[in-house]
């Protein structure tokens, strides 16, 4: 890899999105880097605040409304336009989500870790609560605390580089679109292909477990509205 390419996907949550954007933007990086917001029909009030905030901070916004018709979510798009550009840069594909937020060192160490590893397809950043413990969706790793280890469970893209070997042996347009997220997919299409996948318990990062998505909570709260949000209304198809 010889450069990185990050994004985050927003859809409101403005507050919460503001510090993962500004974390970013104050990491150590020394790798050549770019880095994407993409605003997937966001409010206008959200839209106007990224827009102020790009100008200010100096990232790349790009508007999906000013490309697509297709209603949010638009992960798809978003990670076959981004693998577009990543793989023409010979660049790594680094996915922060909106509701996580990054250490100085993160984005750097992750993509040192990532070149030095053999075979590497993704490597993920493990995410904590506020206190430091390793929370939802990386529980299955509190066995691996303080090590860098090959997993055969699917890496959540929280905070997840794409290695640019493997951008170019899978091609994103052979994702299902019926589907609304593509962690699962990707991450079993990976091990499929001989690659590994690596989760780095020593490089936690804060995580508000669906801050960007706040119905989810639903599933543990009233599992009942949950379901039949997630099958009437087709919501979070994985």
């Amino acid at each position: 890899m010889k450069a990185l390419h990050i994004l985050t996907p927003v859809k409101d949550s403005i507050e919460l999105t503001i510090e993962t954007i500004q974390a970013i933007v104050c990491s150590e990086i020394s790798v050549p880097f770019t880095y994407t917001v993409y605003n997937d029909f966001s409010t206008v009030e959200t839209t106007e605040k990224l827009q102020e905030l790009s100008e200010k901070l100096h990232f790349r916004l790009i508007n999906l409304a000013d490309i697509t018709n297709h209603p949010s979510p638009n992960y798809l798009l978003v990670l076959q336009m981004a693998q577009e550009e990543a793989v023409a840069a010979d660049a790594g594909l680094l996915i922060i989500e909106s509701d996580v937020v990054v250490k100085k060192d993160t984005i750097q160490k992750l993509f040192d870790g990532a070149q030095n590893l053999e075979q590497c397809a993704i490597a993920a950043a493990v995410t904590v609560n506020e206190q430091g413990e390793i929370n939802y969706p990386y529980l299955y790793a509190k066995k691996h605390a303080g090590s860098v280890y090959s997993e055969k469970k699917h890496c959540s893209f929280c905070c997840s580089l794409l290695t640019t070997e493997f951008l170019r042996a899978f091609n994103f347009q052979q994702l299902d679109a019926s589907k609304n997220w593509f962690d699962v997919t990707i991450s079993h299409k990976a091990l499929s292909l001989g690659f590994q996948n690596y989760v780095f318990t020593t490089l936690p990062v804060w995580h508000r477990p669906h801050g960007s998505r706040p119905w989810k909570h639903l599933k543990r709260k009233n599992p009942i509205k949950y379901y039949w949000l997630k099958i009437v209304k087709g919501f979070d198809k994985i």
